[in-house]
């Protein structure tokens, strides 16, 4: 394993003011904080809650945790790496990477230092962090939607007498050979980690409120000749991320135009036919609503595991957990020892919302009411010199959302240059410019297979908004944010 990235730890007293703040350490801090010193920018800090660098490849550690894009399509185009050694990277060397990326921020890094609130006050951003009080002129959130774990509040739950963690919050203490495992969720990291765990454990039983589509992985490793023309004609390298790139944005018609989709789904039935014999075991997996509705998940040895017969779907909803296992709504008692909740992250509900206050005092989330909205996903009215990374609609569903963050910094850094131009001070976008923007995404998210697919997914607020991805291919968000337009941006305290 690669050396830690510490930082420099708690900050002197004279260093506790920068011109900018960024919160979060992992691809979106990182790329932020590189893309800032190329521009010219040194005056400005990085805290994250974590000892090390790496984000949410740093926290999920479980069994099998690995990408669904294409290696050479998840890295920054500006930091290439040649050494990718599959097809799809697995965790740690994802997190090899990213250190490898963070290696001249150690300056930056203010590490241990967790975010406890933000307050825009005196036309200055002060920082409340575990480790004092810090000011900034301009904050970046860069905490990153997958952060926060979710376990759902279910009855019985504080009862349960073995081991339970989410699969963010990996228990690699706990012994798993012989152990009665209770799965909640389908998610990705299920179908990942699932496989791994399913041939040592006794029993396996996998909870699952509604069945997910699943494509081949295809994943392979590159050869030792592949890597040598990656790392010598880097015009290879270049090739191949095109490649990738633009079979992923062709992938995306089906998202955007719902009935392409069918063809997908039609390769999606007969990879379960192929590897599932069980015609109820196939029923029960097959799902009821459009593919790409909820996440599309890539695996080539998760409906094999759910066919050995130490594991077990379970389709009723669950009702209580008792201290020795589950019931389940039709009255069965799973035992288990141990409770993994694949459940996901609080994606459209980010906790970081409710610790920012702007200039009226309310918090981020208070003014969302349920429903993130922000111009370009970064920028929001009231909220003076505040910055999002990977905000309201600029997640993804079908290629890499470190694409979507290298758009977000470009424009980041071209609103630094006009703010610069025209004499400081502290701007937003105009209540016009963020409401225009708004109504352009739901226009184009209403013929989405994510709106209109007949499912419920976490891309889906609490307002039933989809608050979460954006509605388009990757380009057109590039040139949404290529050119920086100053009508969108207004100093505080003028109309």
């Amino acid at each position: 394993m690669a050396e830690l990235i510490t930082g420099d730890g708690a900050a002197p007293a004279q260093d506790r003011h920068s011109r900018i703040a960024v919160i979060g350490a992992g691809f979106g801090g990182i790329a932020t904080g590189l893309r800032l010193l190329a521009a010219g920018h040194d005056d400005f800090v990085i805290f994250d809650r974590g000892d090390d660098v790496g984000g949410t490849w740093r926290d999920n550690t479980y069994p099998g945790c690995a990408c669904d894009v294409p290696s050479h399509m998840y890295s920054l185009s500006f930091m290439p790496n040649a050494e990718w050694t599959r097809s799809f990277s697995g965790q740690e060397e994802i997190w090899a990477y990213l250190r490898r990326c963070a290696a001249s921020l150690r300056p930056f890094l203010r590490l241990r230092h967790e975010v406890r609130g933000a307050a825009w006050e005196g036309g200055r951003w002060v920082i409340d962090t575990s480790e004092g009080v810090h000011t900034a002129d301009f904050l970046v959130a860069a905490g990153g939607p997958l952060s926060s774990p979710v376990i759902p509040p279910l009855p019985g739950l504080t009862s349960f007498a073995g081991a339970a963690f989410h699969s963010a919050r990996w228990d690699h203490s706990l012994e798993m050979r012989g152990r009665r495992v209770a799965v909640v969720g389908t998610g990705a990291s299920a179908v990942q980690f699932v496989p791994r765990i399913a041939p040592s454990v006794a029993s396996l039983s996998l909870f699952q409120r509604t069945a997910p589509w699943v494509m081949p992985r295809g994943d392979r490793d590159f050869s030792a000749r592949e890597r040598r023309v990656f790392t010598r004609v880097p015009g290879a390298r270049r090739l191949a991320r095109a490649g990738v790139y633009w079979g992923r944005e062709l992938a995306a018609v089906g998202f955007l135009h719902p009935p392409v989709m069918r063809l997908a789904e039609r390769a999606a039935r007969r990879h379960l036919a192929a590897s599932v014999a069980d015609p109820a075991l196939r029923e029960a997996l097959t799902p009821a609503y459009r593919m790409g509705c909820k996440r599309v998940l890539l695996s080539d040895d998760f409906y094999p595991a759910l066919s050995r017969p130490n594991v077990s779907l379970v389709t009723s909803p669950i009702a209580s957990v008792t201290p020795d296992g589950l019931v389940t709504a039709d009255g069965t008692s799973h035992a288990a020892d141990t409770l993994i909740f694949a459940t996901g992250f609080e994606a459209t509900d980010p906790p970081l919302a409710s610790l920012i206050r702007g200039a009226s005092g309310s918090t981020l989330a208070e003014a969302w009411g349920g429903s993130m909205r922000a111009y370009l996903g970064s920028t929001v009215p009231g909220f003076p010199n505040l910055f999002l990374l990977l905000g309201p609609n600029t997640g993804l569903g079908h290629t890499s959302v470190v694409f979507m963050i290298e758009c977000q910094i470009d424009h980041l850094v071209r609103l630094l240059r006009h703010i610069d131009s025209a004499g400081g001070g502290a701007w937003e976008p105009t209540p016009a410019a963020h409401s225009s923007f708004g109504a352009f995404v739901d226009r184009r998210m209403a013929g989405t297979v994510w709106q209109s697919g007949g499912c419920h997914s976490w891309y889906q607020d609490r307002n039933g908004r989809v608050s979460a991805l954006w509605p388009g291919h990757t380009w057109s968000f590039w040139l949404r944010t290529r050119r920086f337009d100053a009508r969108a941006f207004r100093p505080v305290g003028l109309e």
